[in-house]
């Protein structure tokens, strides 16, 4: 399973990647897998300032709906405009193309806060 170093990661499954004061949110490799094929994506939070936690959208696949959650304090600046008409994206590529939204972040050092791919893996390994 793909797990890659450079990002941060939540317990909800979500992925973090910080670009100067601006990060890029997703779900993990993990969390598409065992929603299958996802077949809509709802994100209607664009330009709302949210707190670490809330729920930002929803993802529904054939199995089921699950919310997605902020993985830190900020106002979403961008939602992947491809999400709406291939949602299956994430599925191919959760890492890239299948991002979900972009954050100006309130407080950058929650980052800090967040796990690390070996916390992740073993949060993961302990759930299989």
């Amino acid at each position: 399973m793909d797990i890659p170093v450079e990002l941060k990661y939540t317990k909800d499954h979500e992925w973090i990647r910080t670009e100067a004061g601006e990060a890029i949110v997703g779900i993990t490799e993990f969390a598409q897998g065992e929603l299958g094929d996802i077949v809509f994506i709802e994100i209607e939070t664009e330009g709302e300032t949210l707190d670490k936690d809330e729920v930002f959208g929803t993802i529904e696949a054939v199995k089921t709906v699950s919310d997605m959650f902020m993985p830190v304090s900020g106002e979403i600046t961008g939602v992947n405009p491809r999400l709406e008409d291939t949602p299956d994206i994430v599925n191919k590529d959760p890492y890239g193309e299948g991002w979900m939204i972009k954050i100006k972040m309130s407080d950058p050092s929650q980052v800090d806060e967040l796990l690390t791919a070996d916390q992740y893996r073993s949060l993961i390994d302990g759930n299989s």
